[in-house]
């Protein structure tokens, strides 16, 4: 066990649907590390009595009438709880908490979010790991930093800055990515540290084949977060080289401009001006949400 002088100050919140199998002993970890911390537990909907059972852990639990969806819980608890940080991390046993002591002193040092990245040994699969890296790689262009885990769900934060974005965050898995990116956009500081995640103990709520098309999806969601310019502008560049081989082929070959031409650069300039609008509204959004 670690002693950390403002244990008061850090509330410690867990997503949990049907994880009756490994809550408890998650939460008297927690404690052991972290004895005088606030620890909530919000069952999302589960049948399988977890709420009752992180109750009788030491946990303070908040239960959700039917499931919402983990970026729900996330943000049923972030709304309750009292500590002036949050730690988030799952229920089903996959994320240390020994680690969280050491978390908390990067994040004093300076950070207003601190993300448990996972090592490439702690994947689950191959085809997880390679989805991972591409996101990483992906996003890290979009933000211009470097982000070594997009969709981990290990993190500190500042309990007050991570409310100004808790409007934007899905009901979904994908809160990790947004509320990296909405830091990112905000200028605050994100850090990472390394971490080993094991394997889950119990059953998981995540199908590849159904969610696989989903996480693709986080990656247009990465750019419309952060700068929609950076992923509307190249494509509409895109769009205006095929047009300009296009008319230079045709012109060399029939002397005349095409309706291919003409298409190719008339969805360029719509490409452009969505992206541009676009741009606008993230700006907007960002502004009336923190309040700039």
């Amino acid at each position: 066990m670690v002693a950390m002088s403002n244990e008061k100050d850090v509330s410690i919140i867990l997503p949990a649907k049907n994880e009756a199998g490994t809550i408890k002993s998650v939460v008297a970890r927690i404690f052991r590390e972290l004895p005088n911390t606030q620890v909530i537990v919000v069952d999302d909907g589960s049948s399988d009595g977890t709420g009752e059972l992180a109750a009788e852990a030491g946990a303070l639990v908040y239960k959700h009438v039917y499931s919402k969806g983990n970026g729900a819980a996330i943000k049923s608890g972030a709304r309750i709880a009292s500590g002036r940080t949050l730690v988030f991390l799952d229920s089903d046993g996959q994320h240390d908490p020994a680690d969280i002591p050491k978390m908390l002193m990067m994040y004093e040092s300076g950070f207003d979010m601190v993300v448990g990245a996972r090592e490439s040994s702690s994947q689950a699969s191959l085809a997880r790991m390679l989805a991972n890296t591409f996101y990483n790689k992906f996003s890290s262009w979009v933000v211009g930093h470097k982000i070594q885990d997009l969709t981990s769900g290990f993190r500190v934060v500042d309990a007050k800055k991570f409310r100004e974005f808790i409007a934007l965050l899905p009901n979904g898995f994908s809160y990790p990515t947004t509320s990296t990116m909405a830091f990112f956009r905000a200028g605050y500081a994100v850090g990472y540290f390394p971490i080993v995640a094991g394997e889950r103990e119990g059953k998981g709520h995540i199908n590849l084949l159904r969610d696989g098309i989903r996480f693709l999806l986080i990656i247009f969601k990465v750019g419309t977060l952060y700068s929609p310019m950076k992923i509307f502008f190249p494509v509409s560049i895109s769009f205006f080289g095929f047009g300009l081989i296009n008319y230079l082929d045709t012109f060399s070959t029939l002397h005349k401009f095409t309706n291919m031409s003409a298409m190719f650069f008339l969805a360029s300039i719509v490409i452009f001006l969505i992206g541009l609008v676009s741009e606008q509204i993230t700006m907007l959004t960002y502004t009336k949400t923190t309040g700039e």
